[in-house]
């Protein structure tokens, strides 16, 4: 099963039997006297119409290729702006851009095969997710759930995603500091540093008492914010010969780092979102993240463990082995976006060790979702995914 992001904007989403049809933008021309002439001054050509799914990027077939009906009969050239993948490959359906526009045929079909439809701004931003209700038509999670909230099993949530994520900072910059070692000392000694003081106050979130998250919140918050500010602190030093990022920035960001974290995190947010769509829990019910109108709560809960495994590692990654970020008008240009969309899907497809196997990451997200609604039943406790360096 593959993820696809449609990055290019201007595009159309189609069906076509048992097919996803991604057209790219045409050309554009000016009506005159309902005929249609070409502008009187040229208009940059669109970019080449490329698809990134988790197994690589999809570019249109050759125009040559001719496509044949059941009797026979030639059908028209493929066009060159044109790219089909089978619907029953797609997990789900990433739209990261503006102006893309899609058939009811198509929504009807990515509801019918469970295929998830999520919308992202061009900076990552979540804005909607589509979903067909009947599979996610359950309701005894979701009641306790909402009944967790106000005793000790959100209070336990709520300490995991903290202590997940601060052992996941530290395991990142552990796993690119090793290789500072004998290059950079005084790199690999800052970054040491780092990790030592994050280390503690990942120790310190089993000493925060309260059985309701309502108590237990503000000193937890302090605690991530204080790792947060170690950890970045860390990253600013691995990226010290590298201009433009100086510190964490989340929206409005116009550095290429901060633009393609950002980017990142959207394609992360949907993977999560659709985990606890499909577990049965309520996106906007959370624990450690308070809850807002409009804000999904639990989708930033478990966000957190999986920030520093897969968008940050992906990121950093491209970025050490000389991947270009140019960002224009404050947004990450097209090839760039593709570029970090690339990396995250395929970070997504890694196998890791989790539970005495090995997962993709795509799998353990849908996992420790299905281990909140466990826990929330009276199962095990939640344990948060830690990434091994």
């Amino acid at each position: 099963m593959e993820s696809v992001v449609i990055s290019e904007p201007g595009c159309y989403l189609g069906r076509t039997s048992e097919r996803l049809v991604v057209r790219g933008p045409k050309p554009r021309l000016e009506s005159v006297d309902d005929e249609q002439i070409p502008l009187p001054f040229e208009l940059p050509s669109p970019a080449p119409l490329a698809v990134v799914t988790s197994t690589g990027t999809v570019h249109p077939d050759p125009p040559l290729r001719r496509r044949r009906t059941v009797d026979g009969k030639p059908m028209p050239r493929t066009s060159p702006d044109q790219i089909e993948l089978p619907l029953f490959r797609i997990s789900e359906i990433v739209i990261a851009t503006r102006g893309v526009s899609m058939s009811t045929d198509l929504i009807e079909a990515c509801c019918e095969r469970g295929i998830k439809v999520s919308f992202l701004t061009s900076t990552g931003r979540p804005m909607a997710m589509l979903s067909s209700p009947m599979l996610t038509a359950t309701v005894a999670t979701r009641r306790e759930q909402l009944s967790a909230y106000g005793d000790q099993r959100g209070a336990e949530i709520a300490r995991a995603v903290v202590r997940g994520k601060l052992g996941n900072q530290a395991a990142l910059l552990k796993y690119f500091g090793k290789y500072q070692k004998s290059a950079a000392p005084d790199t690999f000694a800052a970054i040491a540093e780092s990790v030592r003081a994050i280390t503690a106050l990942r120790r310190n979130v089993a000493t925060v008492a309260g059985d309701r998250v309502d108590d237990l919140r503000p000193k937890l918050l302090a605690i991530e914010g204080a790792g947060g500010r170690h950890y970045w602190s860390g990253v600013r030093t691995l990226l010290a010969s590298r201009e433009g990022f100086g510190t964490r920035e989340h929206r409005g960001a116009a550095d290429p780092i901060n633009s393609a974290l950002n980017y990142g995190y959207g394609i992360l947010y949907a993977q999560v979102w659709g985990a606890v769509m499909n577990a049965g829990l309520e996106p906007f019910a959370g624990f450690l993240h308070v809850d807002r109108p409009g804000k999904p709560s639990l989708v930033l809960d478990l966000v957190e463990e999986f920030r520093q495994p897969v968008v940050d590692r992906a990121v950093l990654a491209a970025v050490s082995k000389g991947t270009r970020l140019d960002v224009n008008g404050g947004m990450l240009t097209n090839e760039a976006r593709r570029a970090v969309a690339s990396a995250v899907l395929d970070r997504f497809e890694s196998e890791v060790a989790f539970r005495g196997r090995r997962y993709k990451l795509r799998s353990i997200v849908q996992l420790q979702a299905r281990s909140v609604a466990s826990f929330v039943r009276g199962g095990p406790a939640y344990r948060p995914f830690a990434f091994k360096w």
